[in-house]
């Protein structure tokens, strides 16, 4: 049954991806097999043999050291705003983001991410022939994050076409960086958080391959046009800051990051509550209505139909506010959801596949060329759908071994 349903929930992504394709005839499905071949082999590894165990086991361990790490300068710094008695998720979630972007930082500065990032890129092109720029997008944004990644590339996104637009727009929106998997871990079984960030990189290439197909050139694997090298990775080159000018900027990059999420979190879990009201004061329950309205694509994914409303309530309230708000419902329902209902979901709510985010990277990406922007914002609501497909690939993908 594991099969099936795992191979229900991606035909079914798969067939909406095509209903809303660009350009049906020029889909070449070699690219999608090939890479969700892929999938069931990085699964299969992680999740069930001792290796693949013992690695999700030591990256969760790891951040969870990063988290510890981070508390005894959050201690210092709030210790008499400290909730004794609970958890305050301000401190104890987001605010460790300001360790893990100076580590980041670290990184980087010393080359180190740049080189996992292009090779990586360079092997992921490899085997799934996406082209250069793609895969380099789709292993960066899962290591930088967004909007920051689409600096990496800003002298050559005034040159891409609207095509490639699309891809790296959906590689944005169905990543997540490595700065928020501490918080995530805080919230969700980190071997699953591991597992989803893996899957989906190619879950948004997959997706992209069929709503977006065409074929890449070489032209767009150059850099910049301030660069000879076409070895180098795509990121642009700019004088090197001082060692601790980039310590405090990453701290400060995180803190805003943090302080970002946290104002999200009041407006949007405030506005949900709100509605919540609205519809009780008519004799409805507002999240049990978006949970019937998402009950059947939870059941094609693999969650058992008992519970495929309380299912289908926290995918709606991830789509409709953010993953952050999603995870703290599913962290109150999550002991009376079976444990395969636990998994994939989990790994669906690991991505930025949600309205907000089409905000930020149409923004981001305007805020580079205003033209680029604006094709980005044609086609915003295909980009969303994309997103979410990827996550629907990738939870379909954990319930191979649940």
């Amino acid at each position: 049954m594991s099969v099936l349903f795992a191979l229900t929930g991606i035909l079914f992504a798969i067939f909406i991806a095509f209903l809303f394709s660009f350009n049906r005839k020029a889909i070449d499905f070699k690219k999608p097999v090939v890479m969700l071949a892929i999938q069931v082999i990085l699964v299969l590894f992680m999740m069930n043999t001792s290796i693949g165990m013992k690695i999700l086991i030591t990256l969760g361990s790891f951040f969870e050291a990063l988290i510890n790490i981070s508390n005894a300068g959050i201690t210092f710094v709030f210790g008499d705003l400290e909730n004794k008695d609970g958890s305050t998720f301000f401190l104890n979630v987001l605010l460790p983001l300001v360790f893990i972007s100076v580590l980041i930082g670290i990184l980087n500065y010393f080359k180190i991410l740049p080189f996992i990032i292009k090779y990586v890129g360079l092997a992921i092109n490899k085997i799934t022939r996406m082209g250069h720029l793609e895969s380099y997008f789709a292993i960066s944004t899962s290591m930088l994050g967004q909007p920051e990644v689409f600096l990496t590339i800003k002298d050559t996104i005034p040159n891409l076409t609207r095509a490639k637009l699309y891809t790296i727009a959906t590689s944005a929106m169905s990543a997540v960086s490595m700065a928020m998997l501490g918080s995530y871990m805080q919230m969700i079984e980190p071997k699953y958080v591991v597992t989803a960030v893996m899957l989906n990189i190619f879950s948004a290439l997959i997706i992209a391959s069929i709503i977006n197909p065409y074929k890449s050139n070489k032209e767009d694997t150059k850099i910049s046009q301030n660069s000879n090298d076409k070895n180098d990775t795509y990121i642009n080159k700019s004088s090197k800051i001082p060692f601790f000018q980039m310590i405090g900027d990453s701290a400060i990059d995180g803190f805003k990051i943090a302080i970002t999420v946290g104002i999200m979190l009041l407006a949007f879990i405030s506005l949900m509550e709100a509605i919540t009201i609205v519809f009780d004061l008519i004799g409805l329950n507002f999240k049990q209505i978006i949970g019937f309205i998402f009950a059947p694509v939870a059941f094609i994914i693999g969650i058992p139909w008992h519970e495929a409303v309380q299912a289908g309530s926290i995918m709606a309230t991830k789509l409709i506010t953010n993953e952050f708000v999603a995870m703290l419902d599913f962290q109150k329902l999550a002991g009376d959801l079976t444990s395969r209902t636990q998994g994939i979901l989990s790994v669906y709510l690991i991505s930025f596949a949600n309205f907000g985010t089409v905000g930020i990277i149409v923004g981001a990406i305007k805020g580079i060329n205003s033209d680029q922007g604006n094709k980005v914002a044609s086609f915003a609501l295909r980009l969303l759908l994309g997103a979410t497909l990827a996550s629907i690939i990738s939870a379909s993908m954990i319930g191979l071994v649940l």
